[in-house]
C-alpha cells in the first residue's frame, strides 16, 4: 500500500496534517513497552488467522442479543 494512502486512512479528520498523524504515531510508539508491542503483534497474527470473535458472537455468548 502507498504510504500516502496509509496516512490518509489514519487521519482523524480531513484537515489533519500528515505531520500530525506521524507525530501521534511516534507518541503512541514511544508509550508502548516491549511487552505491549509483543502482545499487539501476537494479536495481529491471531486476527490474520481468523482466530477472534465478532462483537455479534460475543453478544450472543453472553445473552446480550
Amino acid at each position: 500500500m502507498d504510504v500516502k494512502a496509509m496516512l490518509d486512512k489514519m487521519k482523524l479528520h480531513k484537515r489533519e496534517s500528515y505531520n500530525d498523524v506521524i507525530q501521534l504515531m511516534i507518541e503512541d510508539n514511544l508509550g508502548l513497552n516491549e511487552k505491549t508491542k509483543k502482545e499487539i503483534e501476537e494479536s495481529r497474527k491471531r486476527i490474520e488467522k481468523g482466530e477472534f470473535y465478532t462483537q455479534e458472537e460475543v453478544e450472543k455468548m453472553f445473552g446480550l442479543r
